[in-house]
């Protein structure tokens, strides 16, 4: 059976922490925190087992913020030389003792627990943290607080060498970032984060650019025109690494069929024709499908790329509808070229969904834009 995620944080974890950080502080009681770091640890969940070895580096650590930090980096491995682009890969490639991997995560919240108060001397063990695993929880304390201070450093690193500093920019200032606790200074206002965007959005590294991609599709749930007008300022002789981060930034307003960045991404409106929406029943029950079909012709003089989506209006229990956008298809069409369509839909029960009786509908969109409807009712037995 595979390894549970949470297991990473296992008693062999905690023990060689304590043994590289002993090498480190004589003064620190071995027994005593692999005790308090391990109690009940098979009851508890991932970042319960996170906070357990916090709050056990908090008790056994210098209350000195400064040799407690000199302690920790000193009980680290060497910085890998190569590239580790999973941060759930808990052993990096690295050779000799030191701390690395998972066990980093509490050590860097020990950082921000302990150093809001030491803004340069938190961001330097930060620095030396996330390259060994990843500091993007723990850093966002430090930009709620010290908004203005920890960007002017961010900006610093923007074109470190390491690439899990870089990354760490744009990670870090993620406004929604999953996990971690929201940064509403960028939800309001996410020009700051923008501005260190836009300098790592040709990165060398995948893994940076997916994040830049990442942190683009978070700002897009508040500020979707923002995003589509950045999309489209950025594509201008964009090479293809460009593109594909662009696309990826997009992923959430693609899907809901937002129309400034479906132009922008080169599926602006279009001319067509469209045979009726025929549907495969007038009702269906919960937990069955429904086929729909439907022929669309380009009425355009010029080749067009077309993206078709579907939308499923949900009754509420208010009685009103409520839409969301699924994905069906991309394509080119020639000038007077057609295509006929046809896919299955199924209605089941989803813990994230409560469904009622009564009459749905679904639309057709062609860049966005409606081209036809049906209804359908549901009944639920």
């Amino acid at each position: 059976m595979a390894e549970l995620l949470k297991d990473l944080f296992s008693p062999a974890l905690i023990a060689d922490m304590a043994a590289n950080i002993s090498r480190h502080d004589t003064s620190f009681d071995h027994d005593a925190f692999i005790r308090n770091a391990s109690d009940n640890l098979a009851a508890l969940e991932l970042k319960q087992r996170s906070n357990q070895i916090l709050d056990a580096l908090s008790t056994h650590l210098p209350d000195d913020f400064a040799r407690a930090v000199s302690i920790i980096n000193q009980s680290l491995a060497p910085a890998p030389s190569g590239d580790f682009n999973d941060i759930t890969d808990p052993q990096p490639a690295i050779s000799g003792p030191g701390i690395r991997g998972w066990a980093i995560m509490p050590m860097a919240d020990y950082i921000a627990r302990h150093g809001k108060d030491n803004i340069e001397l938190s961001m330097d063990s930060l620095y030396q943290l996330t390259q060994r695993f990843s500091a993007e929880f723990a850093i966002r304390p430090f930009l709620a607080n010290h908004t203005a201070q920890t960007l002017a450093i961010l900006a610093g690193w923007v074109e470190d060498a390491n690439t899990h500093v870089r990354r760490l920019v744009s990670e870090g200032t993620r406004s929604r970032l999953p996990w971690g606790m929201r940064l509403p200074v960028f939800i309001d206002d996410p020009k700051p984060v923008i501005a260190l965007l836009t300098r790592l959005r040709d990165d060398r590294a995948e893994y940076v650019r997916r994040s830049v991609a990442n942190n683009l599709n978070d700002i897009s749930k508040d500020h979707p025109d923002l995003v589509a007008g950045i999309a489209a300022d950025w594509l201008r002789d964009a090479r293809k690494p460009r593109q594909r981060m662009i696309n990826h930034a997009c992923r959430s307003l693609i899907k809901q069929g937002h129309e400034p960045t479906l132009a922008a991404l080169g599926f602006g409106p279009v001319k067509v024709a469209v045979s009726a929406l025929d549907l495969s029943a007038d009702a269906i029950e919960l937990g069955s499908e429904i086929g729909f079909s439907i022929a669309i012709k380009n009425e355009e003089p010029t080749i067009r790329d077309i993206v078709i989506d579907y939308a499923i209006h949900h009754r509420k229990a208010n009685g009103s509808l409520a839409a969301k956008v699924f994905k069906w298809k991309k394509l080119v069409l020639k000038p007077g070229e057609s295509i006929s369509l046809a896919r299955t839909h199924r209605i089941y029960e989803i813990t994230t969904r409560k469904y009622y009786p009564g009459q749905h509908m679904i639309d057709v969109l062609v860049n966005g834009q409606k081209v036809a409807s049906a209804p359908f009712d549901l009944r639920i037995p």
